[in-house]
């Protein structure tokens, strides 16, 4: 699966693994509205793909639940914006 994602796909990728590691539990929205300065449309969106592609998985309507099902290896380094 490696290079299979965009760039951005990758930065998110990389923010929910890097979050989750630090924190011990995923992401919520919010947190990647305030990381990546985005919408709360677009950051569903981003979600949505994501999982769509098969790259996370998550329980809707459930927050934090976002598990990553690729391999860590795969994902770019998180970049500062």
């Amino acid at each position: 699966m490696p290079g299979n994602f965009t760039a951005k796909q990758g930065q998110y990728l990389a923010f929910i693994y890097n979050y989750t590691v630090m924190h011990g539990a995923a992401p919520a929205e919010a947190d990647m509205q305030q990381f990546f300065r985005a919408t709360p449309p677009s950051i569903h969106q981003m979600i949505l793909k994501l999982e769509e592609k098969g790259y996370i998985s998550r329980i809707p309507r459930q927050p934090r639940s976002v598990r990553l099902l690729v391999d860590p290896d795969e994902i770019p380094t998180l970049l500062p914006l």
